[in-house]
């Protein structure tokens, strides 16, 4: 598939911005069952401010894959059948959440805090899985079609998440910093982890369709000479990505070096320092760019064995 940097760029940031919330929410509610108050009203509007400011450009981004975005509203038409509807949907939903959820700690309303919080984590949730299943519901792209692909968008998400409220706190409240730089870690590893078992899984696919059933024609030796046509199409260059394999194979070494272990060496190394955990954070979302594109590249579409002369 051809990588969107519009997708990209909607899919990584709400997902760390969705992780910033829930990095806060986690503590929020701890303190609650503990009948303590833990948190500056500075760092809860830091975060707060960094989770809708991360949600809302990735917002902005999709816009740009959009033919006529003045048309934008009707994608949420189909949300019986469409898990992109749904997104649609569950993203602003999320966001208003989490603004009054901002609201009622500035206001002081601490158990309407708590109670509006535990509907933007509802939210949250739902929408990391809106986001996955749009993927994972497309049973001719194997590489998507399956459970880890909503798990890894998860964890992804939440890990580069609490790699900013570490940074955040680092800097706002620094007693904090230690345990978010621990759950950082944690989260990277499970995120790490999940991501290369999606990478063995998809090593040992084998295509279900071949270049017979595409084109409608039994005969044991078939060779394409011409796609047919003078110049390329939408179909070739919607449905592949076009860049050579030492591109690919380069975007999959960068993430995976970047997605955590880079960020990881600085995470530990920090010493509860601002500037390196907002490194780390850096270092990790252009990891999360490299994934995210590999992610699309990765896909190998059914069509592509009828233009392969493109392709």
């Amino acid at each position: 598939m051809r990588p969107a940097w519009s997708v990209i760029l909607l899919t990584t940031l709400i997902g760390a911005g969705q992780g910033l919330f829930l990095a806060l929410y986690a503590l929020d509610a701890w303190d609650a069952a503990r009948g303590q108050a833990s948190l500056a009203p500075l760092f809860v509007a830091a975060c707060i401010a960094g989770s809708l400011g991360l949600t809302g450009a990735g917002l902005a981004a999709s816009f740009f894959h959009l033919g006529h975005p003045e048309r934008a509203w009707r994608s949420a038409a189909m949300w019986r059948t469409s898990w992109l509807s749904r997104e649609v949907i569950v993203l602003p939903l999320f966001m208003a959440l989490v603004a009054l959820y901002g609201l009622a700690h500035w206001t002081g309303r601490l158990q309407g805090a708590l109670v509006a919080g535990g509907f933007a984590t509802a939210a949250c949730v739902a929408l990391f899985v809106c986001t996955g299943m749009i993927y994972a519901c497309l049973r001719f792209l194997q590489e998507w079609h399956t459970p880890l692909t909503v798990a890894n968008y998860f964890l992804l998400g939440t890990a580069s998440g609490l790699t900013a409220a570490a940074a955040l706190a680092a800097w706002l409240q620094p007693p904090l910093a230690r345990g978010y730089v621990v759950a950082a870690l944690v989260a990277g590893l499970l995120a790490y982890l999940g991501r290369l078992a999606a990478l063995a899984r998809n090593a040992r696919l084998r295509p279900k369709s071949t270049l017979a059933t595409a084109i409608g024609v039994k005969h044991p030796r078939i060779v394409q000479i011409a796609q047919g046509a003078m110049g390329g199409s939408f179909n070739t260059r919607e449905f592949f990505h076009g860049r050579p394999r030492e591109v690919v194979r380069a975007a999959r070494w960068t993430f995976l070096a970047l997605t955590f272990p880079v960020p990881g060496i600085l995470v530990v190394a920090s010493g509860s320092s601002a500037a390196l955990l907002g490194t780390a954070f850096l270092v990790q979302y252009i990891g999360l760019l490299a994934e995210r594109w590999y992610f699309f590249a990765e896909a190998r579409h059914p069509q592509n064995l009828y233009y392969q002369a493109i392709a």
